[in-house]
């Protein structure tokens, strides 16, 4: 998104404070319906000359026709360039120190001094690169941003620098144990953010308007909070792990289903995200998924590490 005007065009559509965003800094948010409800969550980077928007491939189609709806004489031009880069996360320890030994112009003390969400242009052997700082892969990493064509070629480049390619099912563990919902698994169309308890993340509470917040303020300040069910994590007392929309029990009662499950290398168990009844979110309670016991645990299953 570009144009003078796209952060305060953007402030009114989103549940963060995209006007306060500087050069360099970015933010996670969601894009609610005027009932409170998620159209898709996202990742917001101001990069000083335009705005790079980041959601699941799935909804990218409907948000940009939603926000073209919305433009009339504002400064404001919208760009699909789905088709144009290519995103790879890098993750763990060494991360600063293998995206600097490829990306020039960001040193490694730069890279590990970056705020949540920041970002960096920068050059690589194969061309312009955009560095953005990710804490939600369950670890603290990178995600870089290049031509689509040259994909594969900075595949090999991190090979070289020292990284190890990451199979999906051990990237979904990571995600599942450090808690994180992801939007067409964990939420959806139908989800507020308040049940996914992203509310501290991808909310504001100090700007002003945006779609669908006379709803969130509603449930914070009329109902405290409370809504009728919560996204929680699972530990199951079994090897199994359970598919999503199984449903979960408290004796003979349904309170929920599953969304999202993994065997948890970390933990050496398996583990599940769902959402439970409101009366049933305290840790420790006991539950039943399929014919596995399991009890209800706080999140991040294992916190993340840098």
């Amino acid at each position: 998104m570009s144009g003078t005007e796209r952060a305060s065009y953007l402030q009114g559509l989103l549940t963060n404070d995209i006007v306060a965003l500087k050069a360099g800094q970015g933010c996670y948010t969601a894009y609610l319906t005027a009932q409170g409800r998620m159209i898709t969550d996202l990742y917001a980077y101001e990069l000083g000359d335009v705005l790079l928007l980041m959601m699941t491939g799935a909804v990218k189609d409907v948000v940009m026709a939603k926000f073209d709806q919305f433009i009339f004489s504002e400064d404001v031009q919208l760009g699909d360039v789905t088709g144009t880069f290519a995103q790879i996360a890098v993750v763990g320890p060494d991360a600063a120190a293998v995206v600097a030994a490829i990306v020039s112009s960001v040193s490694v003390e730069a890279l590990g001094g970056m705020a949540e969400h920041g970002n960096a242009r920068g050059d690589w052997s194969g061309g312009a690169a955009i560095v953005t700082r990710v804490m939600d892969a369950g670890a603290p990493g990178f995600d870089l941003y290049v031509e689509r064509a040259q994909a594969e070629a900075l595949k090999s480049a991190l090979v070289v620098a020292g990284a190890v390619e990451l199979d999906e099912p051990t990237a979904e563990a990571l995600r599942v144990e450090s808690g994180v919902p992801l939007f067409g698994r964990d939420m959806n169309e139908e989800t507020i953010p308040l049940e996914a308890g992203i509310e501290t993340r991808a909310i504001s509470f100090t700007k002003g308007c945006y779609v669908g917040q006379e709803v969130i303020i509603r449930v914070m300040h009329r109902g405290h909070g409370r809504v009728a069910r919560k996204l929680v994590g699972l530990t199951i007392d079994g090897e199994q792990a359970p598919e999503a929309g199984t449903t979960i029990r408290s004796g003979d009662r349904e309170i929920g289903q599953v969304t999202s499950s993994t065997s948890s290398p970390a933990l050496k168990r398996s583990i599940a995200l769902g959402y439970v009844h409101r009366d049933f979110l305290e840790p420790g309670t006991k539950v039943t998924i399929g014919d596995q016991a399991a009890e209800v645990t706080a999140l991040p299953f294992v916190s993340s590490q840098s």
